[in-house]
This record gives C-alpha cells, sequence and structure tokens, in this order.
C-alpha cells in the first residue's frame, strides 16, 4: 500500500474553482469527454517516454453532473501517465 503523494480538489460548475494549479483548463479537458476520464484522447503514440519502472497510480473521486465518479489508473512512468491522459494539464500536479 502506497501513501498519497498530490492531492488536488476541481470544481467545474458553476465556475472552475479548487486547489488545482490550472482549474479552468482542466475543467475544459474533462469537458471534453463528458467527465469520463477513460475517455481522454491518448498522445503516448507521438510521445517519447523512458522505459523506467516507476509506477504511478492516479484515482479521481467525485461527481460529475449528478452522477458519482470513481477511476484509478496505474501507468509505468509519470511520463506514460501524462501522455495516455491526453498530455494535458487535468493530472498535472
Amino acid at each position: 500500500e502506497s501513501a498519497v503523494q498530490r492531492a488536488v480538489t476541481l470544481g467545474c460548475a458553476p465556475a472552475a474553482t479548487g486547489t488545482h494549479p490550472s482549474p479552468a483548463a482542466a475543467c475544459r479537458e474533462l469537458r471534453s469527454v463528458d467527465g469520463d476520464f477513460a475517455e481522454l484522447p491518448s498522445a503516448l503514440p507521438q510521445t517519447s517516454c523512458t522505459r523506467e519502472w516507476d509506477p504511478v497510480t492516479v484515482t479521481a473521486d467525485g461527481v460529475w453532473r449528478g452522477q458519482r465518479v470513481e477511476w484509478f489508473g496505474t501507468y509505468n512512468n509519470g511520463c506514460e501517465m501524462w501522455a495516455s491522459l491526453g498530455g494535458g494539464v487535468l493530472f498535472s500536479f
């Protein structure tokens, strides 16, 4: 079991708020996939990441348009996580 290393809050309605460093951009990314983290477009094919094994697990828990959301993903390293989740700001903190 590993401890939480970083965590932020994000609210997208009625306005972008929270402790996320770029709440407006993160909300735009979420809106583009209607809150479905699995639908974030992967940038992994065009991203050069090392083959370093340093696993990263990310989680998201909350409510999107009245529906409970619980999502997680595990990646080989931080670069693969960032690229696999669209290469945007949503998990850049």
